[in-house]
């Protein structure tokens, strides 16, 4: 078809465009280094936003955000993402409404400049690692304590089902009761249209809607409120899905 074909030819050129846009924007991160968190997630999260705001459109992605208001002025809280294509990392982190850490794989830290800068916006984890899984949850509430929002994506992997969402992993749920910071639902649509994960290199303009939820208070179980933040979710995105708008 066609528009594999130009799918094709557009991926290579998001694949540069990303390449260039980063190493424009590699020295102000490059100096982050010189501060701790949380000054140095502070420092950052304003260029990781502008580096989105400037890579993004070259790709021809348009951000579309609601529900910001949800985010109390001098609160910070655990925001959940569903997550159904490597689109969803640009496009959550940087438009989550102030500075925030992301719970990452190791891996990605490894590719050369671009793991520096990956290092910056994320708390690292080894999940065929327990040390580093039981590190890395010590690390969230860290940063949740110096006032700083977690991003985590609770199905672990990309969803690539036919489900709105996966099942949910339990260390977010636990961290919320374990620390007391409200729960803020998230749901990214149009992710898996732009960059989908069944067909290699491909990429497609088209527009990424991310809706926040009211908060939830996380109160004492952990297991009830993966059950109540996974309905939530599940009948938003599939309400989005059956009005034609994902």
């Amino acid at each position: 078809m066609m528009k594999d074909v130009l799918g094709k030819i557009w991926a290579v050129w998001g694949m540069l465009a990303f390449i260039i846009v980063m190493l424009l924007f590699f020295p102000i991160f490059a100096c982050c280094f010189f501060w701790k968190d949380p000054r140095r997630s502070v420092i950052a999260y304003p260029f990781f936003r502008k580096w989105m705001q400037v890579y993004l459109p070259l790709i021809g992605v348009r951000v579309r955000v609601k529900g910001e208001e949800y985010f109390e002025k001098g609160k910070n809280y655990i925001v959940l993402c569903n997550h159904n294509s490597l689109m969803d990392v640009p496009v959550s982190s940087p438009w989550i409404p102030g500075p925030n850490k992301t719970i990452a794989k190791i891996e990605m830290s490894r590719i050369p400049v671009f793991g520096i800068i990956y290092r910056i916006g994320s708390i690292l984890v080894d999940r065929k690692d327990k040390d580093s899984r039981r590190k890395s949850f010590t690390l969230m509430k860290e940063a949740l304590d110096t006032g700083l929002h977690m991003c985590i994506y609770p199905e672990g992997t990309r969803n690539k089902t036919t489900n709105p969402l996966k099942e949910f992993h339990d260390g977010a749920f636990k961290l919320a009761v374990d620390t007391g910071k409200p729960v803020i639902p998230a749901i990214l649509t149009g992710t898996k249209k732009i960059l989908p994960n069944d067909k290699g290199l491909f990429l497609w303009p088209g527009t990424v809607h991310f809706h926040f939820l009211a908060p939830v208070e996380p109160g004492t179980d952990a297991e009830a409120l993966k059950q109540q933040i996974f309905t939530l979710m599940w009948e938003y995105y599939a309400q989005r899905e059956m009005a034609g708008k994902s």
